[in-house]
């Protein structure tokens, strides 16, 4: 440490006289200059303070790429010396400078003196270069002179500090090199010297250091690589189908190098290289003869060689490929027998299809099947009639063992009652193969207990479905079919009875569903089938479900649709989503696999929806076509619920209607038909001056609707004389005493007194005679209330109106007239006049009684006809006047059962 320090101080004092002696006026210097620097060590560098006493060590410091150092990182070398150490960490250089503090005007004015700066060059120390191997190769008929060597560069090389290697080829004392910055170099000799020895190494280096490889001193044909054998033959021997025949040339002539050779060979298509054994072919040969090989078989051969001394050398590349196909011979095993039952609509039959792989040693084309079908029962008859012959006919490429046909051989429908055993053997043009059979049971058999494989299982993975089951617990499990079937196809392998895993051997498709069935063979009998399905690989859907048909209702909503294709879903369907909406909210359903309809409930009636199904598997899901329905107005047996009430409600009216009509007859009668006096009855039609009326006793009943005053024969007489004198006076209008209620006859409280017509109207009485209707006459009855009238004969007095005025309804129904005349007469009583009695119960005078109602015969006598108004008034006594001389109904309220009028 103390000699490293006294060397730094005789480098400042050569600096600093060299400084003086060249007269420099920079006041700092760092030592040392630009160096390079390995990544991962420390650097120290000396910064001098030379020509000034301005300032001191203790006044200078350290910047790094613009970031000052720490001052625990400097050591005070002296007084006008500073060092720093800091560690060279990144490939990047950088610039590191010693500046002084500002302690004085001189310092400040005179910055660019007192500052000063180095840059620091980093990069790794080359690295040995390892496995290095060189090489001559063949050129034509001889080695090239040129060495091509590779080796491996060992450590990192920075931009800064690049790393160059130098390969060296020492033959006979004399150097070849060549420089590169790679990893491969070439070295030209003036000519390839065989059987001398040559020395070959790599030297690494750059500004940090040189470093050798490990040196290769050996025999220079220990670094010959050879072209592979040409002209290569294969024979192929009739006599031998086991066994090929090999002839080549060597590429090199032996005075220049002796060579061994290797051979290697597989099947034509298969990658699984067979190898022959070197201690056959470590020899300088030129033909060899390959043993063991299957019967018609192509196989593909390649050939290799390299220097026969053990240890030296490089093997040539392989020849290219040569291939032969192995003579045939007999088939040395037997076809696989399979068989496909399928039910028939008899019940009585099955349909048993018979179908075949050739020999797995087929040892040739086969070209026909010879089958024979026995039944069980009869006794095996070895007779050449017997054999049915099946021809196949197959391309020769076809015929190699490593594709394995499936042929159909035949079908037949067996009852169930019978049992067959089956017989077939393989031909190809050397010979026939040994017997394969299959027995085919009755139908009861399948009552036997011949258990099934338990605990099957499938996976996939590998791009291979595996299979795994346990073995049933029975001695006479002899092997194992597993079956697999898709899309009418169907393919089988055979395993051992100690197998309880394998994997399909058969060409299998993605997005596929397989059913496998593993059948555990007892002795020849078939077992019962354990089947599972499998894909071989899943994928989303390729159609969603399709909806076929809808049940709608009002609140809901049945949707039915049809499963997805087998071929279009692959994969196992593990729900469906039911998609739904009306427009404004989307809504789902999810229903499981197995299901193929599902009811949406809660939904608005009269409604226009949009559906759609998605099918989804593990991989994905597939969506439908979209769907649209209306939900109906009304719900199921709603209408009808409508109808049946409607129809109730109007039976209970009817009904109601009915009764009402039954227990209130009487009023509906008398309010929808009242009774109208019958014109065919009446006897106006006959009245006529010149013909007397017969006197009539009134009725009771007939005083109803009409206001009726009697009087005594006596009174009558002198009323009728009075009456008489007047008729001359009365020539425009006499009225009877009440007016007639209708036509011809139909009042029976009719007066004598005669209405007469205007006779002014002289010569148009003619004319209007036969469009005029008579009306009646008011005539005086016989007695009142009993009295006896005069003897004196009374002089009937008629009175005609010729009018144009219409037939009352009244005239029609005169029951209905008598039943309103009879409640008119109820509300208005007659109080009759008594003559034989000095004086009447209220005290008046009879005489007076009779004198009053006179006076009102007067006054109704000079009556005219007007329509009446709805409007009229009832006529009460005056005051003075007795009630007991009354009408017994005011003219105004009768008046409208009488025709019509009123008195004005």
């Amino acid at each position: 440490m103390v000699l490293k320090r006294v060397l730094q101080l005789l480098v400042l004092a050569c600096l600093a006289s060299a400084l003086r002696a060249g007269e420099l006026y920079n006041h700092l210097m760092i030592t040392p200059q630009s160096p390079v620097l390995e990544i991962g060590t420390n650097f120290t560098a000396t910064c001098m303070i030379i020509n000034t006493a301005e300032i001191t060590a203790k006044d200078l410091y350290w910047n790094l790429s613009n970031i000052t150092v720490s001052n625990k990182q400097y050591t005070k070398i002296n007084r006008s010396s500073l060092s720093v150490t800091i560690p060279v960490i990144g490939e990047k250089h950088e610039w590191l400078f010693c500046s002084c503090k500002e302690v004085s005007n001189y310092v400040y004015l005179n910055r660019s003196k007192f500052k000063h700066g180095i840059i620091l060059t980093k990069g790794y120390r080359p690295g040995r270069p390892e496995n290095l191997s060189c090489e001559a190769v063949q050129v034509k008929m001889g080695i090239s002179s040129t060495i091509t060597c590779v080796w491996e560069k060992v450590g990192r090389s920075s931009t800064d500090v690049p790393t160059n290697y130098i390969l060296y080829v020492k033959e006979l004392g004399r150097n070849h090199s060549n420089e590169t910055n790679g990893n491969s170099a070439q070295v030209n000799l003036d000519i390839f010297p065989h059987h001398m020895p040559l020395e070959i190494w790599v030297e690494a280096y750059n500004k940090l250091g040189r470093i050798e490889s490990e040196h290769l001193s050996t025999d220079a044909d220990s670094f010959v690589k050879t072209n592979p054998p040409s002209d290569i033959k294969i024979i192929s021997e009739k006599t031998f189908p086991t066994s090929l025949l090999i002839n080549w040339t060597h590429p090199l002539a032996a005075e220049y190098l002796k060579l061994t050779y290797k051979i290697r060979f597989c099947q034509n298509g298969s990658q699984n290289w067979t190898y022959v054994p070197l201690v056959d072919t470590d020899k300088y040969i030129q033909s060899f003869r390959l043993q063991n090989l299957r019967p018609d078989i192509v196989y593909v051969i390649q050939v290799c060689c390299k220097n026969a001394r053990r240890g030296h050398g490089y093997w040539s590349n392989w020849s290219t490929n040569a291939t032969m196909r192995t003579p045939e011979d007999r088939p040395t095993s037997k076809p696989d027998l399979w068989r496909i039952i399928t039910k028939v609509d008899s019940l009585n039959e099955r349909r048993v299809q018979f179908i075949c792989k050739d020999p797995v040693f087929a040892n040739g084309r086969i070209q026909r099947f010879d089958i024979k079908i026995q039944d069980k029962k009869d006794k095996f008859k070895n007779r050449s009639e017997e054999w049915e012959r099946i021809p196949v006919n197959r391309s020769e490429a076809d015929g190699s063992s490593s594709h394995r046909e499936i042929t159909f051989l035949k079908q037949i429908h067996l009852a169930d009652e019978k049992s067959v055993k089956v017989y077939v053997t393989a031909v190809n043009s050397v010979g026939k193969s040994a017997l394969a059979s299959l027995l085919i049971p009755d139908k009861a058999y399948g009552v036997r207990d011949l258990a099934p494989v338990e605990g099957l299982n499938l996976s996939s993975h590998g791009g291979q479905l595996w299979l795994e089951w346990k073995s049933p617990k029975n001695k006479a499990l002899s092997e194992y079919v597993v079956e697999w079937a898709a899309n009418g196809q169907t393919d089988w392998q055979r395993e051992n009875r100690a197998t309880t895993h394998t994997v399909i051997k058969g060409n299998l498709e993605k997005f596929v569903c397989y059913t496998v069935s593993v059948h555990p063979i007892y002795s020849g009998w078939i077992g019962k089938p354990a089947s599972v399905k499998a894909f071989l690989e899943e994928g989303a859907p390729l159609d969603g479900p399709e909806i076929v048909d809808r049940k709608l209702g009002r609140n809901d909503v049945e949707l039915v649709w049809k499963e997805i294709p087998q071929h279009k879903r692959r994969g196992f369907i593990t729900n469906y989503t039911i998609f739904y909406t009306s427009g404004t909210e989307l809504h789902s359903v999810t229903v499981p696999a197995n299901t193929t309809s599902h009811t949406l409930r809660s939904l608005s009636g009269n409604t226009r929806y949009d559906v759609w199904i998605n099918a989804s598997t593990i991989r994905g899901s597939a969506k439908s076509l979209n769907h649209s329905f209306w939900t109906q107005k009304y719900a199921a047996g709603e209408i009808e619920g409508i109808v049946v009430g409607v129809s109730l409600g109007f039976l209970f009216i009817v009904l109601m209607t009915m009764l009402i009509c039954i227990y209130k007859k009487d009023v509906i009668k008398e309010n929808l038909w009242p009774q109208i006096p019958n014109p065919g009855e009446s006897t106006i039609g006959t009245w006529s001056p010149h013909y007397p009326l017969k006197a009539e006793t009134p009725k009771e009943n007939c005083l109803s609707g009409i206001s009726v005053l009697d009087v005594d024969v006596c009174d009558g007489k002198c009323v009728f004389e009075e009456d008489k004198a007047s008729l001359p006076l009365k020539k425009d209008k006499y009225l009877s005493e009440e007016h007639s209620s209708g036509i011809g006859g139909s009042s029976c409280m009719s007066s004598p007194r005669q209405s007469v017509s205007d006779s002014d109207e002289g010569g148009d009485m003619a004319d209007t005679t036969a469009s005029t209707v008579q009306y009646s006459s008011v005539m005086a009855s016989n007695g009142y209330k009993g009295q006896m009238p005069s003897s004196q004969q009374q002089q009937a007095i008629f009175s005609r109106s010729e009018s144009t005025q219409p037939l009352l309804d009244s005239e029609e129904n005169p029951d209905m007239l008598l039943q309103e005349g009879s409640k008119h007469s109820q509300r208005f009583p007659r109080q009759p006049c008594f003559t034989h009695t000095a004086q009447n119960k209220d005290g008046t005078d009879p005489a007076d009684c009779h004198q009053r109602e006179m006076e009102q015969q007067d006054l109704l006598e000079p009556l005219d006809f007007y329509p009446l108004e709805e409007d009229s008034e009832q006529t009460t006594p005056t005051e003075g006047q007795s009630a007991d001389w009354l009408p017994a109904a005011p003219v105004s309220s009768y008046m409208p059962q009488l025709g019509g009028y009123r008195p004005q």
